[in-house]
């Protein structure tokens, strides 16, 4: 469906995502449904008047429905009134990733390229722990943006972040062959890995606010306790667990940033720098490809509230190439 294209007829019919969605009154008492809806040309209020719960109350937010209705203008904005509405289908063949802001590769195709780096450790005990976690979370691993907002806080983000951090590892790893690149890549798969218990997060990868658990006790602290109960139960040696638990605790470099001590060996200052390097890579290029050469963005709030330059060198593509 695209919300900017109405038919000969008056009426728009396709998919989209229920973003927001309640059952309100009207002023004589009847119910209705106040929608926010939305797909890849934007997001439009929508107003199914003639509810009856026996056929609409399976309609949930962050759920991909398919929608007829005619649009009109209310209060100078764009409003939808719906006629018919109908959860989406197998059938119906359609792709969260049509509807929700995603990664270039699919969570499933990130996950994995991790998983193999993992898989392959010469180190027993880091392959068990490192593998074990990340099978054990996979569902969650593979949709799970890597922020609410700011850097990867897109579908599939954790899992881009995380690769893409991966990947700085190994190349630095050949440069300086003194680094335990197994104890490096451990922390770097494992650092975030507690998000997923950080955010309120929907099954199509959308997250509506950090849960209780997630600003009472975070994602670095969390991760490590995560950390800590999978080692002892697979009885790992515990002064390479302490390394790996440093390693996340650590990894956001100093305290007024969230970490709970500053990085103590070589590993954990490289974790804490290649996952700052891929933050600011990623804000950076979204925040530049938006304007043309020549020209400045916005003040970005995340950035030391700096404007920033495109130089037009060479042409802005806000992708990472990590297979």
């Amino acid at each position: 469906m695209n919300f900017k294209s109405v038919n000969n007829n008056g009426t728009v019919e396709g998919f989209c995502l229920v973003k927001t969605i309640e059952v309100k009154k009207t002023a004589k008492g009847l119910l209705y449904l106040d929608m926010m809806l939305t797909d890849s040309s934007g997001e439009i209020n929508a107003k199914l008047w003639d509810y009856k719960e026996e056929l609409h109350s399976g309609i949930k937010a962050n759920s991909i429905v398919k929608v007829r209705g005619s649009e009109s203008i209310f209060n100078d904005m764009p409003q939808l009134r719906v006629d018919r509405i109908r959860p989406a289908v197998e059938a119906d063949n359609v792709r969260v990733e049509d509807f929700v802001p995603s990664a270039e590769y699919s969570g499933e195709t990130l996950f994995d390229a991790v998983y193999e780096v993992a898989d392959n450790f010469e180190n027993e005990e880091l392959k068990l722990l490192v593998t074990s976690i990340l099978s054990e979370h996979k569902e969650k691993l593979t949709v799970c943006p890597a922020a609410f907002r700011l850097h990867h806080a897109i579908r599939g983000g954790l899992m881009y972040h995380t690769l893409s951090v991966l990947r700085l590892a190994q190349s630095v790893c050949k440069i300086y062959p003194s680094v335990d690149s197994e104890l490096l890549f451990s922390g770097v798969i494992l650092h975030d890995v507690a998000k997923i218990r950080e955010f309120e997060l929907s099954e199509t990868g959308i997250v509506s606010g950090y849960s209780v658990e997630g600003s009472l006790v975070g994602h670095l602290v969390r991760g490590a306790m995560d950390i800590e109960i999978r080692g002892r139960e697979l009885n790992i040696n515990p002064e390479l667990l302490m390394l790996v638990e440093h390693m996340v605790i650590s990894h956001h470099g100093e305290p007024e940033f969230g970490a709970a001590v500053r990085p103590m060996f070589l590993e954990a200052e490289i974790l804490s720098q290649l996952d700052l390097l891929d933050a600011r890579i990623y804000e950076v290029t979204q925040a530049v490809s938006e304007v043309q050469p020549g020209d400045f963005t916005p003040r970005q709030w995340a950035l030391e509230n700096r404007k920033l330059y495109n130089p037009g060198i060479k042409e802005i593509k806000p992708k990472a190439d990590l297979l």
